[in-house]
């Protein structure tokens, strides 16, 4: 005879994977933001800018550039973890001196 499947707990499993996921890219794009430093932006700014991006990504040759510029940033960004630079270690909000921000 065949186990029975709990439906109601697998869709709860289901939707408990799917807000991690969603909760895991939230705060990697946060970190995406401060790393390449535009949370020195207003948010005005940054959302006006992230919305021309978005207008203008329908351009191929607009993408494959930053594309290309991403990479780059991230190949850096390795090579300076590696090395041990501070900046990158340090949490948001900080200065380099370890002063909070306000």
């Amino acid at each position: 005879m065949r186990k029975v499947r709990d439906y109601d707990a697998e869709l709860k499993a289901l939707g408990d994977k799917a807000r991690a996921l969603k909760a895991k890219k939230v705060q990697q794009l946060g970190e995406l933001v401060t790393s390449t430093g535009a949370d020195a932006l207003d948010v005005d700014v940054l959302a006006g800018a992230l919305l021309h991006i978005v207008a203008e990504a329908q351009v191929e040759g607009n993408r494959e550039a930053w594309r290309s510029d991403g990479a780059a940033f991230f190949q850096r960004r390795g090579r300076k973890a590696v090395g041990g630079n501070a900046d990158h270690r340090q949490g948001a909000g900080e200065t380099p001196t370890g002063d909070a921000q306000n």
